[in-house]
This record gives structure tokens, sequence and C-alpha cells, in this order.
């Protein structure tokens, strides 16, 4: 009975100093790890776009709630902000639970040992605690307990509004308008085989139903096929009709039913039938070329470099074309020299039949059709818009990079209407550990600007990927002399492949 007549007494001062120990807690165990607390929210769709201000705005608010919970003449004050933020932890997580399959929110200390379920429980009881004790204060001090009653109203549906328009806001910006705050899906792919190489040097040159086709930069003239179950691999050594060419770069690539033998420094294009190693010259001393991509049997986009302007320009070259080669010299689009600062990597789009163009050193990606006009022009999530490169002019007339460039993107591959790219650049609220040891893949679409999210491919014995290739439903990756499968865990084609974020450090609900 004493205790309880101890309660009664100062039930304002014991729920006052309860919620000032958890807001102090709470605010203590984000502050200890900082860096883990940005990085939780960072993966919040809720509030990803917003975790700075986010991450210092909560501990900031929990420690003036807890200041004013614990000096008498502000305690009301007090009771309404713990009000304020309880409703909003509380909303936050009866929307998590609503609409996320999992997404970290972030508290930290003994509350991220709770379910969902249990967190929830714990944050709506002290929120009645809050305002029961708000009643019994204006009780005590003979306040208008239906006007405080209104107040209390208005503080939960403000914080409540205030939770939704961030919400909508933040997923907004984290798709279209990214300031470089990755979103990680939660197990976008999984690992369901791998096949032991011969050796590193291997490289993607194709893929159809059934096969996928490897070239070797040690052996160029072998082409690789291996099944899509990854169980038979067989082995082509192709024999040109002409070898007497000073070759310098042989690449191999494969669209069905035919591969190609090619070096753009000749300039050289052979074309052979799949399962047959003899393949004959279809262009000699056309066009010389930097990179190729095959459209169809005929026709081909190259990335080549203007003989009058010594830019890097992009062109179709059509075997039986008049003339064969059409120069597109506005699709690259020059910053500083037009020749290092639009370098990049130019792919096919798998079935989709578009190409892609993604710049090395600055956020920007291109989409064109066959026919090398240009689709959508659009970036990537980093803030690098334009390529940070310094170039020096040598005695002979040539340019060389005097100092190092930032690289923004190293390699890309696509298909469907995604383009997968795995980035150089470490975005904000990212773990530094992840990222010596592992490469991250983001993920974008082709037909307007949107970034799906991003995820990690592990090294594997201190090796990192050399070469990524996309199917409809598997990525395959080339890591040192391994070659790795990974199915989707939702179909590529699914439009629903939206923010399901993968918890990097702990679980946090706060």
């Amino acid at each position: 009975m004493i205790v309880v007549e101890y309660i009664r007494k100062h039930f304002v001062q014991i729920v006052s100093y309860l919620l000032a120990f958890l807001f102090i807690y709470a605010a203590f165990s984000k502050a200890i790890d900082f860096e883990a607390f940005q990085v939780q929210l960072a993966q919040s769709p809720f509030l990803g776009a917003f975790t700075g201000f986010v991450s210092y705005g909560v501990l900031i608010v929990e420690v003036l709630v807890a200041m004013l919970l614990l000096i008498p003449k502000r305690n009301r004050q007090g009771l309404f902000g713990s009000i304020g933020l309880m409703t909003a932890f509380t909303f936050y997580i009866h929307l998590i639970l609503l609409f996320s399959d999992f997404i970290p929110c972030s508290c930290g200390g003994i509350l991220e040992k709770m379910g969902w379920g249990e967190h929830l429980l714990f944050n709506i009881v002290f929120l009645l605690l809050a305002i029961i004790a708000l009643y019994v204060s204006a009780k005590e001090h003979h306040v208008d307990t239906k006007k405080e009653f209104k107040y209390v109203s208005w503080v939960m549906l403000g914080n409540m509004l205030l939770v939704i328009a961030i919400f909508g806001t933040s997923e907004h910006i984290m798709r279209t308008q990214n300031s470089f705050v990755r979103r990680f899906l939660q197990y976008p792919i999984i690992e369901d085989g791998s096949l032991k190489l011969d050796n590193a040097d291997y490289y993607f040159a194709g893929a159809d139903s059934d096969h996928i086709y490897l070239g070797s930069r040690n052996l160029p003239q072998l082409l690789t096929t291996v099944d899509t179950g990854l169980a038979k691999t067989y082995k082509m050594k192709i024999l040109p009709d002409n070898l007497d060419h000073s070759f310098k770069k042989i690449e191999v690539q494969v669209k069905s039913p035919f591969y190609y033998f090619y070096d753009g420094t000749v300039p050289v294009i052979y074309r052979g039938k799949l399962g047959d190693p003899k393949a004959q010259t279809v262009s000699f001393g056309d066009a010389y070329f930097t990179q190729l991509a095959v459209l169809d049997s005929g026709k081909f986009a190259i990335r080549t470099q203007s003989s009058q302007t010594k830019d890097l320009v992009l062109a179709s070259f059509e075997l039986l074309g008049k003339p064969k080669v059409n120069f597109y010299p506005t699709v690259l689009q020059k910053q500083v020299d037009g020749f290092f600062d639009v370098d990049g990597k130019l792919i096919g789009g798998g079935d989709v039949g578009n190409l892609v163009y993604t710049y090395s050193y600055r956020n920007q990606f291109i989409v064109l059709n066959k026919n090398l006009e240009v689709l959508n022009r659009l970036n990537t999530i980093d803030t690098t818009t334009i390529a940070k490169i310094s170039t020096a002019s040598l005695s002979d007339g040539q340019h060389k990079l005097s100092s190092p460039p930032l690289r923004v993107n190293s390699k890309s591959a696509a298909n469907k209407n995604f383009v997968f790219i795995i980035s150089d650049l470490m975005g904000r609220y990212e773990s530094r550990k992840a990222w010596k040891n592992a490469k991250v893949v983001d993920i974008y679409r082709m037909d307007r600007q949107e970034y799906v999210g991003s995820f990690y491919l592990y090294n594997d014995n201190g090796k990192s990927v050399s070469d990524m290739l996309v199917t409809e439903k598997y990525l395959y990756v080339i890591i040192g002399n391994k070659l790795q499968r990974f199915y989707f865990r939702k179909p590529l084609y699914d439009k629903n492949i939206t923010g399901e974020a993968e918890n990097l450090i702990v679980k946090s609900r706060q």
C-alpha cells in the first residue's frame, strides 16, 4: 500500500524520470556509434533522403525533451515533447509493419533486441504513460483538461502528418533526386552455382537462352561455351581465314547464332557460326574502333575517334551500308578534352535491344536505340556531374592524363529495362568495412530517371569482380578464377522490385 500510495503521489515525477532515462539512453546509444546509426537510417525508405538532418535532429530533440522533463517548471513542455516523439516513433513502426518486409530504423542499446511487435507495444505503453502523466499534472495544477487534450490531439496528429510527409518526400528524392545515399536491397540475389575456371583471364562474350560464352584475354582465339547450369563446358579455338595482321587487341563477342572475332586497331571483323571454328572476314579496313557492340549479323555500333577533332564518337557500321559508317558526334558530350572525359563502356541492352553507354568519369549513362538515337540521358546517384580529369599536351601533339582521374563507374551490364553499374565511389552513410571487402552494384531503370537499389558483390580470396553479365533470370560474375551464378530473388522484369532495405549493421527501431 505504501508503494502504491507513493506512486500515486509522485506519478508525474516517476513517469517523467522514466521518459527522460529512455530518451537519454537512446540518444547515448546512437551517439556512441553514430556512423552505424546513420548507415541504418540511410537504408530506410521513410527517412533515407533525410539521413543527415534526422540523425542529428533526433539526438538533439531527445536530449532537449529529457532536459525539459527533469526541470520541474518545464515538465509540462517535456511531457508534450515526449508525446510528440513517442507518437512519431510509434507511427513510424506502424507504417513499417504495414508497408515493409524489413526496414531498419534506428535506436540502439537493448531496444534493438526487441521484435517489431514488441517494440510497437513498448512505444504505445510509454506514449500512454506520457498522456496519463500530462492529465494528472493538469488536474494537480487545475488546468482545463479538455483544452489540454485538444493540444495533445494536435501534437499527435501533427507528428503523424510529419512522418507521412517525410516518407513521401524521401521516397521521391531517393528514386529521382538522390544525393548519393544508397538503398541496399534485402538479398536481391542469391548464389546458386559456381564453376572453377582454369585461370583468371576470362571475360563474358555473350549469352543466349541455354549458354553463356567466355572470351580469354590470355588466349584470344579461345571461345568457351558454358551451359547455364554451369555443368558442361566446351572450348573451341577460333580459326580466322586470315591471321596476317598486326593484332593488338583481339576480342570476341557472341550474338546467336554467330560469334564475332575482331580487332579495331587493324581494323578487322571476322564472323563465324557457333560451333564452327572457321571464321570469315566480313570487314577489313572499313573503320577503326576502340569498342564494338553487335546489333545484328551485319550491323554494329562502334566507338571510334574523329579524324578531324580527335574526339571519341559513336558511329553505326553496316557491312552493306552506303556509306558503311555513319557518325553521331553529338551523342558523347564533351566537357574537358573530348577524349578522356567521354571515356566509358558501350554495351548491348540484352533482350531490350537498346544500347547503353556508361561514362567512366561522370554520373551519367546514355540509352540509345539501334539507330543510335538517344532515348534517355540518365544520371547515376553520385554527384560527379563534371569529369574530374587533368590532361597535358605533349610535344608530338598527343594528350595524356597528368594525374589519376576520379573513376565513377567501373563496369556495367544491362538486360530487359535495367542497367547494373559497378560504382567506384562510396556513398554517404556507408560502411567502410564493407567497401574494403566488396564491390557495390547500383541498379537503374532505362526508361526513366529511377534508381532502384544497390547490393554488394563480395570478394573471393582477395579477388574482386572482373566482369559481370545479366540475363533475365541470372546474374553471372567472374571473380578471380571463379564463375558464379546468382538468381534474382524477384524477377528482373518485376516492376515491384522496390526498396526493401538490407540491414547492414544491426537491427534498431527508434
